[in-house]
This record gives C-alpha cells, sequence and structure tokens, in this order.
C-alpha cells in the first residue's frame, strides 16, 4: 500500500512556528534596533527592496546572504549578531553585541547601523532603540542608575518573569534620536530568557510606535467629522421641515455620503491594524509577568495611563464614522420615503383628474351621440319624404302628413343602429 500523501504545504506551515526563535543574549549586552516603513502603500510595496537594503548592509561586512525570497534573517556581522526580520507593513533590525560601552547609550553604540547605509533605507525610520543589559546590582544603585537615564515623570520599570530581570524605559526619544531601554538581569537568568525578555521589549516599542498612526489619522478626520455630522443634521432638518426641494435635498446628502465612504474606505486598513497592534503591545505586556519595583508604575500602568486613551480615541472615531454614514444611510432611506409619499399624492391627484375627464369625455360623448341621431335622424327623414312623396300624390295623403309619419320610424331605427354600433365597438 503507498504511503499518504502529504499536503504541499505541510512542512512549510510546521516550520514557520520555528522559523524566528528568540536571540541568546548574555547577561551584559548592547542592543541597537530600527524598524523602517515605507512612507505610503508598506502593504503592497516592493519587498525585494527590503531584502535589497539588507543585503547591502551584510556586505559591508562580507557576510552570507540570505535565501531568496527571505522574509527572516539571522547572521553575524563583525562583532554583532544581526536578526533582521519583514513584517506586513515594515522591517525591524536588530544587532546584538556582547559587553557595553562606559558612557550609557552611547550614540557610537548604534554605528553598526551606517548613517550612509540608513539614508538609502527604502522607506522611513519609524522607531530605533538602544536597550543596555547588564546584571542586577543592588534595587538603591539600580535606582540611581534609573534616574541619571531616563525622564523621572515618564519612567516605567517593573520586574518580569518572575523576577527574572528588572525592565525599565521611559519611552521618550533621547538627543542622539533613539528611545533607551534598560534590562538589569540577575544571576540565574539564562541567555535565551534575556533574549525573551529583549525582543518583548522591542515589540512592545515597535507596535506601540505603529499602533500610534491610527490615533495620528483619527485626530486628522475628526474635524471633518464634526462637520459632515452636522452638515448632515441640517439636511435632516430641512428635509423634515420641507423647505428645501427633494432634488437639491439628496445631491447633497449623495455628496455627505459619498465622502463619509471614502474617509471609510482610506481608513479602514489603518484602523483595523491599529487594533491588531494594540492587541499585540497588550499581550506582550502580559507575558512579561510584571511586578512593581520600588513602587514604580509598570509597563501596564504606563500603557494604561499614556497609551490606552490614544487607542480609546481611534476606536472612538472609527466608531463614529461607522455611525454617521449609517446614518447618511437612513436619511437616504428618509428621503427616498418622503419622494414616494409625494409621487403617491400626485400619481392619486392625477388619477382623480383622469376621472374627472373621463366622465366629462363621456357625458359630450352621449350629448354627441344625440345629436348625431338629431342630425342622421333629419336627413333620413328628409331622403325619406323624398322617396315617397310620389305616394302621396297617388294616396292623396300632403306632404307634411307623410314626413310626419316617417319621422318616429325613422329617428327610432337611426337610435337603434347607433346603439349596436356603439356595443360593437365597445
Amino acid at each position: 500500500m503507498p504511503p499518504i500523501e502529504d499536503h504541499p504545504l505541510r512542512y512549510a506551515l510546521a516550520n514557520e512556528l520555528h522559523a524566528r526563535p528568540f536571540p541568546r543574549v548574555s547577561e551584559q549586552s548592547t542592543v541597537a534596533f530600527v524598524a523602517i516603513k515605507q512612507a505610503k502603500e508598506a502593504v503592497s510595496r516592493d519587498r525585494s527592496e527590503d531584502l535589497a537594503h539588507l543585503i547591502a548592509l551584510l556586505d559591508r561586512h562580507g557576510a552570507p546572504h540570505p535565501q531568496p525570497g527571505a522574509t527572516h534573517y539571522s547572521g553575524r556581522i563583525g562583532r554583532h549578531v544581526l536578526k533582521w526580520e519583514q513584517h506586513t507593513e515594515f522591517v525591524t533590525y536588530t544587532a546584538f553585541s556582547d559587553g557595553v560601552s562606559d558612557r550609557a547609550f552611547d550614540p557610537n553604540d548604534f554605528s553598526v547601523f551606517p548613517e550612509a547605509w540608513l539614508a538609502e533605507a527604502p522607506g522611513q525610520r519609524m522607531t530605533s532603540a538602544m536597550m543596555r543589559i547588564e546584571p542586577r546590582s543592588d534595587d538603591s544603585e539600580i535606582e540611581a542608575r534609573l534616574g541619571d537615564w531616563f525622564v523621572p515623570e515618564s519612567l516605567a520599570v517593573a520586574e518580569v518573569l518572575d523576577k527574572a530581570a528588572v525592565a525599565a524605559s521611559d519611552f521618550r526619544i533621547d538627543p542622539a534620536g533613539h528611545l533607551r531601554l534598560a534590562v538589569f538581569v540577575g544571576s540565574d537568568t539564562g541567555e535565551r530568557r534575556i533574549g525573551r525578555i529583549a525582543q518583548r521589549l522591542f515589540e512592545i516599542e515597535t507596535y506601540k510606535t505603529m499602533s500610534m498612526l491610527g490615533f495620528s489619522r483619527a485626530r486628522s478626520l475628526s474635524s471633518r467629522i464634526t462637520a459632515l455630522d452636522n452638515q448632515l443634521t441640517e439636511l435632516m432638518v430641512e428635509m423634515t421641515s420641507g423647505e428645501t426641494q427633494p432634488d437639491v435635498t439628496l445631491s447633497n446628502l449623495l455628496s455627505i455620503s459619498a465622502e463619509l465612504e471614502t474617509m471609510a474606505a482610506r481608513a479602514s486598513f489603518r484602523f483595523g491594524a491599529t487594533g491588531a497592534y494594540e492587541a499585540i503591545v497588550n499581550q506582550r505586556i502580559s507575558v512579561l509577568r510584571e511586578t512593581r519595583f520600588l513602587g514604580r508604575q509598570t509597563f501596564g500602568e504606563f500603557m494604561m495611563r499614556r497609551y490606552e486613551p490614544a487607542m480609546r480615541t481611534v476606536k472612538s472615531t472609527e466608531t463614529r464614522l461607522q455611525a454617521l454614514a449609517d446614518r447618511a444611510i437612513r436619511a437616504g432611506d428618509l428621503l427616498r420615503t418622503r419622494v414616494d409619499v409625494d409621487r403617491s399624492a400626485q400619481n392619486q391627484a392625477l388619477l382623480e383628474s383622469m376621472d374627472k375627464r373621463a366622465a366629462l369625455q363621456l357625458r359630450m360623448q352621449n350629448t354627441v351621440e344625440g345629436l348625431s341621431v338629431v342630425a342622421i335622424s333629419y336627413y333620413a327623414v328628409s331622403l325619406a319624404g323624398y322617396l315617397l312623396y310620389p305616394v302621396s300624390e297617388t294616396t292623396g295623403i300632403g306632404k307634411g302628413m307623410l314626413t310626419a309619419l316617417v319621422t318616429v320610424p325613422v329617428v327610432a331605427l337611426v337610435w337603434w343602429l347607433i346603439r349596436r354600433i356603439r356595443r360593437k365597438i365597445g
């Protein structure tokens, strides 16, 4: 018996789950990170340009190239280990190196990504970050360093992964143009666990930034949505009061509906992506399993206070836009109902007018028929008289008497013939 046939994608789908393992990071390391997104139409971009940009960086270090069509890559470039990932809208570069500089968050540590190479990127920098990883020391010493490195009022810090490390960031861009992240790891924390912490922190920053694009879009649409809402309300008031003609109202209503549909279509992907990115941010924070460090706000609390209001604004704008589009549809239905009612009234009036005309026409027809009987009878009696005048001479009956005698039967005969013709026609 031949073996069962495998689906052609069986191995590819299974391997996809293991294609992007967490990096191994030592307890004293420096990590540079950058995310690049094409300015417009990022989803449908030419992805070969992303790969070509990666290859340009690898060629600077004489490193081997990825496979054609690859969506992820990991390899050594000089003293760094590079991790490259291609996503739906953006690509990320993460460079790990052992050891830390004497100066915390030294801009020179980002030189693994040369400025000339960054300038040739097929897109724009969405975010870049520097991470300093070092062994955990006394809590008071950590607190002192956090005070030197970060802005206190924005600082989020927590013990993560069952107190395996202390992670901190203020999510601000420093003078060198990078976000700062600090991780203090316990002595028994393995390299893979450190790698998981680092990657999750970078993912929180990246997806937070990407989701804020939706907030920017929502804010730019807000004033126009308000204006269209007011216009639609005025139209409905005018439609109810009957101050304007239906065709004018319909033209204005179609203009508003078309603009709303265009806005909704253009914003639908961004709002949908924002919801997906927000879910990833919340999920990544959840898996960090935070506990409070020295009374400081955690990452979850920071997001609840600073990030979630922006996401609620996006959801509110999306709901408002959809509700306004639905209102425009209902207004169109009401206008059609009003037009139908007016048209029915016009048709009713037209039918009544037609009935009156038909009745008048019938009376006129009867009158004409009566006159026709008289006219025809007159000529028939005259003809009959001429035919019967010779008889009057032989019978001695006068012409007047003879005309009188034939008048009644002739009129009756004419009337009967017209009635018969009318029945056949009818």
